[in-house]
């Protein structure tokens, strides 16, 4: 049963992203998230680039870096960068009013950088998704290692449980060189609010929420694409 759930994910993942790669134009300098949803729009935008489609792009970390590169997609430096036309990423949870939580790829920082370097933020997603508030999904917090045990304490502060994110049976690091905090605030209900308070605490680099960055979420539901926005 759990196998028939995964490639009906997979399909639908698929889906969203052929259906957000249409919006990418001739020229475009492209954002390119991370995670598996995105590994698909990815692929379909190599396939174009093989195409003759000519656009450059900024990966959102090495991984993404490195598979873009290898289907011929043309790498700018992130950095150098003052505006991107067009971005797509995947999420862990939306909402209907566009709000999410992204980073369970532990690619947020950069994510985030690119999201609000977009004039269009594309997020593709399956239908397991869409939630009607934030939280089930714990929220990430990529934190400078030195600072670790004060925002930890903080985050207890404003009522959230943190986790520090093992893989592998080894702490995480991210490309950044910071480990990342995992969040439970149960569900959350002012997302906003919780953004600026989290924003607020020194040694945090970024967190999770992603609030006012996204301009629409492409979903596939069995087949069917529906765009909020």
């Amino acid at each position: 049963m759990e196998n028939t759930n995964q490639n009906q994910q997979d399909a639908e993942k698929q889906a969203a992203a052929l259906a957000a790669v249409k919006y990418v134009k001739e020229g475009d300098v492209v954002g390119l998230g991370t995670g598996s949803t995105t590994t698909f729009a990815i692929r379909a935008l190599g396939k174009r680039v093989q195409e003759g489609l000519n656009i450059t792009a900024a990966a959102s970390s090495v991984a993404t870096e490195k598979l873009a590169k290898s289907l011929g997609i043309e790498i700018l430096d992130l950095g150098t960068l003052s505006k991107i036309d067009i971005s797509i990423d995947g999420a862990d949870e939306f909402t209907e009013s566009l709000d999410l939580i992204k980073g369970g790829g532990g690619a947020l920082f950069r994510e985030k950088i690119i999201a609000s370097l977009s004039k269009n933020a594309i997020v593709i997603a399956d239908a397991s998704k869409k939630v009607k508030k934030l939280g089930a999904f714990t929220v990430p917090v990529e934190v400078i290692p030195l600072a670790y045990q004060y925002v930890f304490d903080q985050i207890a502060l404003l009522g959230g449980q943190g986790k520090l994110r093992i893989k592998e049976n080894k702490t995480f690091i991210t490309d950044n060189g910071n480990v990342i905090i995992d969040a439970d605030f149960g569900l959350i209900d002012n997302p906003a609010k919780l953004s600026s308070d989290l924003n607020q605490i020194n040694g945090i680099l970024a967190h999770g929420l992603f609030i006012n960055l996204t301009s629409k979420v492409v979903m596939s539901e069995g087949m069917e694409i529906i765009v909020f926005e």
